[in-house]
């Protein structure tokens, strides 16, 4: 048993070595099959094609693989337009469980309102977004349904500087 282990070995190796070798022949053939196969496309073009069917060539080659490096994006900008301007205003509501956030979410939705929810550990901040003052009467008497008291108040941003160390 010993015998044939210490022969079983080195065959195995050397087989595998062999497959190896095969495959990397066949998965990278050698640059000069590569060279031929332009060459005889070459020639079998005429002499005496324009320099403008010169890149159509490439086109119709038989060698795959090749890919542009990166995709080519056009973006067309009007610069001519001009920024909308919205009223914020600050919903102020105590919301201290998710079904009362949700609910809130969903009252908001039903009035299409835009809004953005800052929600921090300590607090919960509401902006609305819009210029139809007429909404405010009905989303507060919307979210009353849902024992949630609510005001409506303007924004005034507040600037936070911190100490840069």
């Amino acid at each position: 048993m010993h015998k044939a282990f210490k022969w079983l070995t080195p065959l195995i190796t050397v087989g595998v070595a062999i497959f190896i070798v095969v495959f990397l022949i066949k998965i990278n053939p050698s640059e000069n099959t590569q060279l031929d196969k332009l060459q005889t496309n070459n020639l079998q073009t005429k002499d005496d094609e324009p320099q403008s069917q010169w890149l159509s060539h490439f086109s119709k080659s038989e060698q795959n693989g090749y890919f542009y490096p990166v995709n080519e994006i056009y973006i067309d900008l009007d610069l001519n337009e001009q920024a909308v301007v919205t009223k914020t205003y600050q919903l102020d509501a105590p919301i201290s469980d998710p079904y009362k956030l949700f609910c809130l979410q969903e009252v908001l939705k039903q009035y299409n309102v835009r809004y953005f929810l800052n929600k921090n550990q300590e607090d919960t901040k509401l902006l609305i977004y819009t210029d139809d003052e007429s909404k405010f009467d009905l989303l507060v008497n919307a979210l009353k349904t849902y024992d949630i008291s609510a005001k409506i108040l303007p924004y005034k941003e507040e600037k936070q500087w911190k100490k840069v160390q």
